[in-house]
């Protein structure tokens, strides 16, 4: 005899309440709730009744969590909403180390992401914001190691990583900030190279 292992189990009613409210504050947030607001929602004291439904969720495989606060993905889909990874911060500015945690989740359309892998990074800098990306903004990548001139990309150069617009040119790369006041990085074949972590898709802000 064998047991569907994909197939989720039952759900008590107060769990399906937690996975409930889960879902609707994702869709009408982009993020999802933290211990506490389950709590308020559910009128318990303290965070540990909340803590426990979120453990018999992802052991039931509804959910999955990260040690941060807002850790909270949803692995069966409710909505047409998906919950994507924030990967950390990339500079738009100065080139600087790549930060790889993962600081949350933040959800969006499904129809706005384009393929498998797809994740956040949060923006730092003001070298794009001609094109409308700010400090703070959450930008969408699509993970991929080629592009075309225009395209808006991050990038590793040594180690570190920047966003930017990408122009390959006759003899150099040209990473173009979207600011008037800043000068675009130029790279050589002899002075490094130049990996394409992913092409930006969109651009998410939080009014908060």
């Amino acid at each position: 005899m064998t047991t569907k292992r994909n197939q989720p189990s039952e759900l008590t009613l107060r769990q399906r309440q937690v996975l409930q409210f889960i879902a609707s504050f994702v869709d009408n947030n982009g993020y999802p709730p933290t211990l506490r607001e389950i709590a308020v929602h559910l009128k318990v004291s303290g965070p540990l009744p909340a803590s426990k439904h979120l453990a018999a969720l992802e052991k039931k495989g509804y959910l999955k969590r990260d040690p941060v606060s807002r850790g909270i993905a949803l692995t069966i889909p409710t909505s047409r909403s998906i919950s994507l990874p924030i990967a950390g911060t990339v500079r738009a500015g100065h080139l600087s180390p790549a930060i790889e945690d993962i600081q949350g989740h933040f959800s969006v359309d499904q129809l706005a992401v384009k393929g498998e892998g797809c994740f956040f990074l949060r923006v730092a800098g003001h070298s794009m914001i001609e094109a409308g990306i700010f400090g703070g903004d959450l930008a969408l990548v699509h993970p991929q190691a080629n592009a075309d001139n225009g395209d808006t990309i991050v990038a590793m150069v040594e180690g570190e990583a920047t966003l930017k617009k990408f122009f390959r040119e006759e003899d150099h790369i040209r990473l173009q900030p979207a600011n008037s006041a800043m000068r675009p990085i130029i790279i050589h074949p002899e002075n490094g190279d130049v990996t394409i972590v992913g092409k930006v898709i969109g651009v998410y802000r939080r009014l908060e």
